[in-house]
């Protein structure tokens, strides 16, 4: 494992279209990893689209699960009009003040994609008025060059067709990335990369593994995911938000760009367990790994499920932090992702044998 094989996956894990509900690509190609690199005793993909993997232990004491999720947010398109402009719909959390004029993707029936721009009234016959307001979402359109409802529908493009906004991979300086859906193929990448670690260097307990689907709507497949797996610990890995930017008090910052993976200690889903999180520091300090304690309570993952699945699972959450996150022109630094995968390396080593 190196930053270069790091950015390699997260490109590849970037670039695929996996809106909530509709994360096939996704899915399709982890497993497919998974089942080439023989990483993996057991993997398959559940009745919802979780990617579920286990790693047997070599003592079989503990089950840790390590949750990411596969979807990214999107739209729907809910209308074709007359004249070919498609109507759209969001899914999940989209910041309504960048879609306009923003490029999109979307994907036909067939799996072709399509390129599209987002519009709206054009400014030059709007009124002052008009023009300090903010558009909402069912004025804008999805413009894809096309002239007719028959001509659209021809190309396997309707109600229900699914895309989302739409930017080139690109490398920044001092190892900085820049793409779309890095939350949380992000976490995807780390996933991946602990499974590599695990094949060349197995651990006593039993690791489990969780590509979940519809996180971005209601982190529902972690719940399926977590009872079906049984997990006696958990930790979600996510990217944050990395509010370290002009104008944001340092009060404010949830965590910094270039410090470390984050570890939660409360969000709005989750008072995280501060068991698992001793177990987290005291082996991040012996493995000398950078991290820092995101500042509480902003957002919400997959853990806030996970943790009371059955009788309850002890769990916490780790993240890369992002800046511009939910946009199609997320930033990150590749170090923060390598020592995200070393932070989860050493937990699951547990040199610090602190027991949960």
């Amino acid at each position: 494992m190196n930053i270069e094989s790091i950015k390699t996956l997260q490109e590849k894990l970037s670039e695929l279209i996996g809106i909530s509900g509709y994360e096939d690509d996704v899915s399709k190609f982890i497993l497919n990893l998974i089942k080439e690199e023989q990483l993996a005793d057991k993997a398959w993909i559940d009745q919802l689209g979780n990617v579920l993997a286990v790693v047997n232990g070599k003592q079989n004491e503990d089950r840790i699960l390590l949750d990411a999720h596969i979807d990214e947010i999107g739209f729907l398109i809910s209308h074709v009009d007359k004249e070919g402009f498609l109507r759209f719909a969001p899914i999940g959390g989209w910041d309504v003040r960048i879609l306009l004029g923003q490029p999109v993707v979307i994907r036909s029936e067939t799996g072709k994609l399509y390129n599209g721009i987002i519009g709206s009234k054009p400014p030059h016959l709007t009124t002052v008025a008009e023009r300090k307001k903010l558009v909402a979402i069912k004025d804008m359109y999805i413009d894809i060059g096309m002239f007719s409802k028959e001509e659209v529908e021809r190309q396997g493009i309707k109600m229900g067709t699914t895309g989302t906004l739409s930017c080139p991979f690109l490398d920044f300086p001092n190892d900085m990335v820049r793409g779309k859906a890095f939350d949380d193929r992000t976490g995807c990448n780390v996933l991946i990369q602990i499974m590599r670690i695990l094949k060349e260097k197995p651990v006593n307990d039993t690791i489990l593994f969780n590509f979940a689907v519809q996180e971005e709507i209601g982190c529902r497949g972690a719940i399926t995911g977590a009872f079906t797996l049984k997990p006696t610990i958990a930790i979600a890995i996510e990217n944050t938000t990395a509010a370290d930017v002009p104008g944001i008090k340092d009060h404010e910052i949830p965590a910094y760009i270039g410090k470390g993976p984050a570890i939660t200690i409360a969000d709005n889903s989750i008072i995280c367990s501060s068991k698992v999180n001793e177990r987290l520091i005291k082996n991040a300090e012996l493995a000398k790994v950078p991290y820092q304690m995101k500042r509480p309570l902003y957002g919400g993952t997959d853990a806030g499920k996970i943790h009371i699945s059955r009788d309850g699972v002890p769990s916490s959450v780790v993240s890369v932090p992002c800046r511009y996150i939910h946009s199609p022109t997320s930033l990150l630094k590749l170090d923060d992702i390598l020592h995200t995968v070393e932070l989860i390396d050493a937990f699951i080593r547990n040199s610090a044998n602190i027991k949960i």
